[in-house]
């Protein structure tokens, strides 16, 4: 049911983007700060949906549907406000979009795989790829400004959200490859067997 609470935990991703629009639009240290609390409180719910999930058993398809949208509309949400904003430093655009275009191949791959009853399983190392994301991403929205309003400003936190930024982008690029193959693979499988004879259809007098 909609109203189960990892549902509502997953619901609470989508609801929470609004609100972060809002926080990076203000352009103030509290309010950089507020948002990489929002973003990373958000993120960290993605864990606890499927655990409660799972333990409960009451894992519905209105949960599986809901979940990988919540993720992907909260992390391209969170990458085109730091980039629409310029708060992406130096290079920093360029894992950005490497990120955003294996969300989409991974879509496309999922919808077209679900309709052939084939999933494609998580891997260990797509988790790796999601907590770097996570972090970068909350790291980022904080940056040097937000860090200084709890005591941190003397850590380069635009740097280190940077260095796991361009982390998270290599493990998307080996993950995405994985999927992709994997997609390939499958459909090689499906696909009907040539027939490199030729067939004449024609009637002999």
């Amino acid at each position: 049911m909609p109203t189960d609470l990892p549902n509502l935990l997953t619901l609470s991703r989508i609801l929470a983007i609004p609100l972060l629009v809002v926080f990076v639009a203000i352009r103030a240290p509290w309010a950089d700060m507020a948002a990489c609390a929002l973003f990373s409180a958000a993120a960290i719910t993605d864990y606890f949906d499927g655990k409660i999930a799972r333990d409960r058993k009451i894992v519905s398809d209105f949960g599986r549907m809901l979940d990988p949208i919540a993720d992907k509309l909260l992390v391209g949400a969170a990458l085109m406000l730091l980039a629409g904003f310029d708060r992406l430093p130096n290079w920093a655009l360029l894992p950005a979009i490497v990120i955003m275009l294996r969300e989409i191949l991974v879509s496309g791959l999922r919808e077209y795989l679900a309709g052939i009853n084939f999933g494609l399983p998580v891997t260990a190392l797509a988790k790796w790829k999601t907590g770097f994301q996570m972090g970068a991403l909350g790291t980022l929205l904080a940056g040097d400004t937000g860090a200084a309003v709890i005591g941190l400003g003397f850590l380069p936190v635009s740097l280190i959200g940077e260095l796991m930024l361009w982390t998270a982008a290599a493990l998307t690029l080996v993950t995405g490859w994985d999927y992709l193959a994997a997609g390939l693979r499958h459909v090689a499988r499906e696909a009907p067997p040539h027939n490199s004879s030729p067939v004449n259809h024609m009637e002999r007098p």
